[in-house]
């Protein structure tokens, strides 16, 4: 778990920004502190409007770098623009896309709800913490510490709490935990295909719900009966995270990873087996003490075979008390040019998948506000569609609405409305 600042400065679309960074934080079980020294990550989204801005950006990102013991993160107009700026200012901080934040601040370690964490909705999405805890020991990871083994209360339960956010009004149902493919292992059954079955099938209402992270090898004993209720229930998103974090066995070897790359192509082969279309999201972890330009390479390869649609690369930073902290680190140079590499190349397949989209009618649930006067919602396989003038054109949050697909911005589909009559998801 994180303690995390945020400062924002600009218009409109940099706050809605920062406010999906912090609910991703959240659902992680990350909490926000009022100050930098308060805090293990502080990020700041910036502006770069005129020249007195870039000069405001620069000062304040030196501030934070020289007077806080955190972790810095940029991100914003100005760090994607000019983020070669912050570098010949001498400013130790990783520059991201704002969409990279919350993966960058996990450090590739499992979500982590707090003991009293409780099913929340925020706006017309319903987060729902299923478990506490994993059956994993990576090496790299301090969250498992602090969290335990996994502990799972009844599918009923779970049920009567998903039941209780949809009718608080939440339209799409975030399942959230450290790891959801191990849901029940505690209990001797491995219940997260019945869970999701008895949501969808048992409550009523109009609702999507989207399964969070699962590693391979939790899902891989369950691959056929999870992609099977998939393939069976519309409310679900054709969507599954699950996070290889290396494509070289000898890596995740030394991660403690519990799967090897096989069991994680098998996972996708079966998705692709019972779905016509589905995202696939992974992460991986660059510059792990022991990674080779070999392993690098076959993390590259795998990336290009299985082509996620959507990819969150960490480079590799120390955790205390772990047992990867004890390990000869690479060199800093290393690590960002292997990072540089692999995300060229995520922009690639990223971009080719969105570009594929366009022409295509989608059906999307608005979820989020955009900018200006647009929504954001996603469409069956949980890609993510921004629909200019949706607000204007009487559409609100809850709504389901036919989409053209005109465009993309690479990591998001740009929608034009097919017409202005919605579906409210009530």
């Amino acid at each position: 778990m994180a303690r995390y600042h945020i400062e924002t400065y600009g218009c409109t679309a940099n706050r809605g920004e920062s406010r999906q960074i912090e609910r991703s934080l959240r659902e992680g079980g990350h909490h926000r502190v009022d100050s930098p020294e308060e805090a293990d990550v502080a990020i700041l989204n910036t502006c770069t409007v005129v020249e007195k801005t870039e000069h405001n950006m620069l000062r304040r990102a030196k501030t934070l770098d020289e007077e806080t013991p955190a972790d810095l993160v940029i991100t914003g107009c100005m760090a994607l623009a000019q983020g070669a700026e912050f570098e010949q200012a001498d400013i130790n901080a990783d520059i991201l896309h704002w969409d990279e934040v919350p993966e960058h601040v996990r450090n590739g370690e499992c979500p982590t709800p707090t003991p009293d964490t409780d099913p929340i909705v925020d706006g017309v999405v319903g987060i729902l913490p299923i478990a506490r805890g994993c059956m994993s020991d990576c090496s790299y990871c301090i969250t498992k510490h602090a969290t335990g083994k996994i502990d799972s209360p009844p599918v009923e339960k779970n049920v009567q709490k998903a039941r209780a956010l949809v009718h608080a009004g939440a339209k799409e149902l975030r399942i959230t935990g450290q790891d959801t493919g191990v849901y029940g292992w505690d209990t001797g059954e491995r219940t997260l295909h019945t869970l999701l079955e008895r949501i969808c099938t048992e409550i009523e209402g109009e609702f999507r719900v989207r399964v969070g992270m699962a590693n391979p090898k939790g899902v891989h004993g369950i691959r056929d009966e999870l992609a099977a209720v998939f393939a069976e229930h519309d409310k679900l998103y054709n969507f599954l995270h699950i996070p290889v974090q290396s494509g070289s066995n000898s890596v995740l070897g030394d991660m403690r990873r519990q799967h090897q790359v096989s069991e994680f192509i098998d996972v996708v082969d079966t998705f692709d087996s019972y779905l016509d279309e589905w995202t696939l999201s992974t992460d991986f972890i660059v510059g792990f003490p022991t990674e080779t330009e070999e392993d690098h390479q076959q993390s590259l390869d795998l990336l290009k075979t299985v082509k996620p649609e959507k990819i969150n690369i960490t480079r590799f930073s120390k955790r205390p008390g772990t047992d990867a902290a004890t390990m000869k680190g690479l060199g800093g140079q290393v690590k960002k040019d292997r990072s540089r590499e692999m995300t060229e190349l995520k922009m690639e397949v990223v971009g080719e998948a969105h570009e594929a989209m366009v022409g295509t009618i989608r059906e999307v649930l608005c979820v989020e506000d955009g900018t200006d006067d647009s929504l954001v919602g996603y469409d069956q396989s949980y890609r993510q569609v921004a629909i200019p003038g949706a607000q204007s054109q009487g559409v609100s949050l809850g709504d389901t609405v036919s989409c053209e697909i005109t465009g993309h911005n690479t990591v998001y589909a740009l929608g034009e409305l097919v017409e202005t009559k919605t579906t409210q998801t009530a």
